[in-house]
């Protein structure tokens, strides 16, 4: 048997409680989502100042490799205390991985700028 379209009338009382009232239905409203990314910490902010190349800067492979410096060092001390945690020795390896990856390309793009962070930050290959 074909299907036939419902008419208006039809549609308003399927909507209708026992009662007779008609239901509420909720409309989907679309939200713009604003996302506002949180103020780096106090000690994640002095290592941007003491790196940036430009007031405002933090997406530099300066300022990058410099954050990235400090969680190695950070864990680093915490593999010393906890020899056996391989889950975060396997953090630290991709961690190193990604510094040694920005610093290839600071060294292709700008030699004095890679020789300049790597004397700063005691790092040598």
């Amino acid at each position: 048997m074909p299907r036939t379209k419902k008419t208006a009338k039809e549609v308003k009382k399927q909507t209708k409680t026992s009662k007779g009232t008609p239901k509420k239905v909720a409309k989907k409203e679309k939200k713009e989502a604003v996302v506002v990314a949180p103020a780096p910490s106090a000690e994640k902010q002095v290592v941007i100042t003491q790196f940036q190349v430009k007031q405002g800067d933090t997406g530099s492979p300066e300022v990058q490799v410099a954050l990235l410096t400090k969680r190695i060092e950070k864990l680093v001390g915490h593999l010393k205390g906890n020899p056996s945690d391989n889950h975060s020795r396997r953090g630290l390896l991709g961690i190193v991985s990604k510094r040694r990856r920005l610093l290839n390309y600071l060294e292709k793009k700008d030699d004095r700028r890679y020789k300049i962070i790597a004397q700063k930050l005691g790092l040598s290959k």
